[in-house]
């Protein structure tokens, strides 16, 4: 516009040269007339003497407004009644605020929409509105994410509804999910280790992805960087690059898969947590049937499946993730599955062998193959959290001896029946502790303190403190102990209250008397003399 009006200025202005402005903006030469009409009031306002010195007092954006902002949490209501209550409150009174609609159009013009969603709701919802780059495409194995999530579905965890947790590996440059674990409950290093192994073996039915690739990103999660799983990546040669808290956007491979998981599976399954429910409340139906935690795991699998092999990804322009797997030349470095699983175990150093097994944790750990070698030392490894094996081996040369089982172990049953006092206990003690703990206080309007309901009166206060010490603490001993039996009857005991005398009627004992005889006391308790001898 401002070329059209130059030439407008030095009368070279012509038709044509508004058609093909028309035709290059694919707009009409009416249109182009028109901007050129606004352009020239524009043009006209900003050479005015007034215009420039309105243009520099109209409001802006002061920082108190900005904190302002901040404290009312983008209320900009709020923040105009608190600008208002201010200059009255100034003494003289100052001018008053701008209006309503003027505050909004500075803050609108002045402030960002980033801005704005900052103060109103913190930096997560700020950086909806940022702008965040891409990374260029490299070669497979070249840098894998990871993350946990906890799937949004209900499935029965032997008869308990629980929600479990993915934990898996993506190839940033293919978009292949390499490795995956599912836990029925929070997840822990040994789900890592899992979702790792699975990630780097290549053969059934792990293939054709895997292999060691150069590096791995994490976000900051202490099962990724826990001492077993550092240990495992720094003896298999892979970098751990631990990115900064709360930047979700590093990593976007893997949670793109994170979003992409829910509405094309999960969405589906029963269980759902986020499907709508009729009704006002949004409680799970009690007829509902929910998937066994082994269909659930077989439908993630087969969903994994899927996206390797069908699915096709737009960063791939039209592949699968296979097919750019296969596609790229780069070679793969591969892991014997012997060596994998001793360098995903956790190190508990060294043992001796016993007549009665190895011991660990406080257990006995036996095997078939520890007959005859007794007394030899030994290094245990075993996978976090799996204590019925444990991997022995020869602690001199790293030789691999065998598994060792725990001795004596349960039956399913006796561990399920433990499992279900402990929990009826702390179902007991949790009630109790909320009993105790439950006090009401009373309504106010206006402000006073705070006074607290169901007192009790002095008689019952009274009553309550003699229960209590009055209270049997043989009835709290535990039931096996040996009752108390009566003292021989040589053995000096305190006397009793009152003594019979030749008469036959109780004497009171005298205040400080222990019921024996001067003769008796003495001799109990002799004296010494100067000389150290007793008396």
């Amino acid at each position: 516009m401002r070329r059209l009006l130059a030439m407008r200025q030095e009368g070279k202005l012509t038709t044509h040269h508004v058609r093909l402005t028309a035709q290059a903006l694919e707009v009409t030469e009416r249109t182009v007339w028109r901007w050129l009409a606004a352009a020239k009031r524009d043009d006209a306002a900003a050479n005015e003497p007034g215009a420039r010195a309105q243009t520099q007092n109209r409001y802006t954006v002061t920082p108190e407004v900005r904190r302002l902002l901040a404290l009312w949490k983008g209320n900009v209501a709020a923040v105009h009644r608190e600008l208002t209550a201010r200059a009255a409150r100034q003494s003289p009174p100052t001018a008053p605020p701008p209006s309503l609609p003027t505050l909004h159009r500075a803050i609108r013009r002045d402030l960002t929409p980033g801005e704005r969603a900052g103060l109103a709701g913190g930096e997560r919802a700020a950086r909806k509105h940022d702008v965040f780059l891409s990374r260029p495409r490299s070669w497979r194995n070249q840098a894998w994410e990871t993350d946990h999530m906890q799937a949004p579905v209900l499935v029965d965890v032997d008869g308990t509804a629980r929600r479990p947790w993915i934990t898996w590996f993506t190839d940033c440059a293919t978009n292949a999910i390499t490795g995956i674990a599912v836990t029925p409950v929070h997840p822990s290093r040994e789900s890592v280790l899992a979702a790792l192994r699975s990630a780097v073996l290549r053969e059934a039915p792990y293939g054709p992805f895997g292999g060691l690739p150069e590096k791995v990103r994490v976000d900051r999660g202490k099962d990724f960087l826990s001492r077993t799983v550092t240990a495992a990546f720094d003896i298999l040669d892979v970098t751990v690059e631990d990115l900064p808290a709360y930047t979700p956007h590093l990593k976007g491979t893997v949670e793109g898969l994170n979003r992409a998981v829910e509405p094309m599976l999960l969405a589906a399954l029963p269980g759902y947590v986020h499907q709508p429910r009729p009704g006002k409340r949004a409680s799970r139906p009690k007829d509902e049937v929910l998937l066994s935690f082994q269909d659930f795991t077989a439908r993630l699998l087969a969903w994994t499946l899927w996206w390797n092999t069908e699915h096709r990804p737009t960063p791939l322009q039209g592949k699968t993730p296979l097919q750019a797997w296969q596609d790229d030349p780069t070679p793969l470095r591969d892991v014997p599955t012997a060596d994998l699983w001793t360098f995903t175990l956790e190190d508990a150093g060294t043992r001796t062998l016993t007549t009665r097994g190895v011991r660990f944790h406080k257990r006995d750990y036996v095997g078939a193959w520890m007959t005859g070698q007794a007394g030899i030392q030994v290094r245990v490894r075993f996978m976090p959290h799996h204590d019925h094996q444990i991997e022995i081996y020869h602690a001199a040369t790293g030789r691999y001896l065998g598994p060792a089982h725990l001795a004596d172990q349960a039956t399913d049953e006796q561990i399920s029946a433990v499992r279900r006092a402990r929990a009826a206990r702390s179902r007991r003690l949790k009630k109790d502790l909320e009993a105790s703990q439950r006090e009401r206080y009373a309504a106010v309007t206006q402000p006073e303190e705070p006074r607290r309901l169901g007192t009790l009166t002095t008689a019952q206060a009274e009553a309550e403190l003699a229960q209590a010490s009055d209270t049997d603490l043989s009835q709290l001993s535990l039931p096996d102990l040996i009752p108390p039996a009566m003292p021989p009857a040589g053995w000096r005991t305190p006397a009793s209250l009152a003594v019979l005398t030749t008469s036959g009627r109780p004497t009171p004992i005298p205040s400080g008397s222990d019921g024996a005889s001067a003769p008796d006391r003495q001799a109990a308790h002799p004296t010494t003399d100067e000389d150290g001898d007793a008396s």
